[in-house]
């Protein structure tokens, strides 16, 4: 288990922004992670009071981001800052997350791979529940050996 404060630094998004608080395992090839903070009124994402269900997008990037840094960091480099450029296929099964009691948890899985981009799929449960699925691309910062 891997818990909030080393999830910082491989996430651009800090504090409260930072949405998962542990990774419960990982691999090369994907991700389970879990969080709590989707109940507190002070939450960064709310608005009108609520915690809508389309940020539930926001934490699979979130998942993402922290499986290539997981990954980048295994390999002894360093973690590349990316930048979401697509989303797909997404289904949202329900249409707010605050007033859900207990954990959410998180999954993704890195369904291909370019030199410079992503494509992950994700998936986010309540109490063994699917909330919301998609798939997300991210293009990612070019490495020193990389022409820009």
């Amino acid at each position: 288990m891997i818990p909030r404060h080393e999830l910082a630094g491989l996430v651009p998004h800090q504090g409260a922004m930072c949405l998962w608080d542990e990774v419960l395992e990982w691999d090369p090839g994907r991700i389970r992670l879990r969080a709590t903070g989707h109940r507190d009124p002070a939450h960064p994402l709310r608005s009108g009071g609520m915690l809508r269900a389309v940020h539930l997008c926001e934490f699979g990037a979130q998942a993402m981001a922290v499986h290539g840094g997981l990954r980048a960091r295994g390999a002894g480099g360093g973690v590349r800052p990316g930048v979401l450029v697509a989303l797909r296929g997404v289904a949202l099964h329900c249409a707010r997350i605050d007033d859900l009691p207990g954990a959410l948890e998180g999954e993704a899985e890195l369904l291909l791979e370019g030199g410079s981009s992503q494509q992950y799929g994700f998936r986010i449960h309540h109490a063994g529940e699917l909330l919301a699925e998609g798939r997300a691309a991210v293009m990612l910062a070019p490495t020193a050996a990389e022409p820009r």
